[in-house]
């Protein structure tokens, strides 16, 4: 399910079978790397999207978190965690955050959620039939890896 309003009457209607969130984490970053990292978030966006599909019935997507990549790691742990706090309120017993950026890894232990870092995919042709073939691929892998929180 997504945020949109049609899947959130659905969610209401059922929400004790849907117990898992996904947040992707997007980085904002204006530096010489900015077309990797467009690139990266609308691939993760993708991925994100295409993972909801899968586990549709048992995840909801809740609208991506946007940071500073520069920015303040302490402050951004805390809002994220709060975030965390009050999508458990809803219940969800699960809540996983997606992300390309290497750096979330080190602060893993302070989230509260289970963080799932994606090894940066070369920038490519989006519509490509190689980049679709390896975004399924990452879609197949982490949605085992959800299930097997359940």
């Amino acid at each position: 399910m997504r945020w949109h309003k049609t899947d959130v009457s659905q969610y209401v209607e059922a929400k004790e079978y849907i117990d898992s969130a996904v947040i992707p984490l997007i980085s904002l970053d204006f530096s010489l790397d900015i077309e990797k990292n467009a690139a990266q978030n609308e691939i993760l966006e993708i991925l994100a999207s295409q993972l909801e599909r899968e586990l549709t019935g048992r995840l909801m997507l809740v609208p991506s978190y946007y940071y500073i990549k520069t920015g303040n790691r302490e402050v951004e742990i805390s809002r994220l965690n709060n975030w965390v706090e009050h999508i458990k309120t809803q219940p969800f017993r699960h809540v996983f955050f997606l992300t390309f950026d290497s750096a979330w890894k080190k602060e893993e232990q302070a989230l509260q959620g289970s963080l799932i870092w994606l090894p940066g995919i070369q920038s490519g042709e989006i519509n490509s039939k190689e980049m679709q073939g390896m975004v399924r691929e990452q879609v197949v892998q982490i949605g085992e890896l959800i299930r097997s929180y359940w």
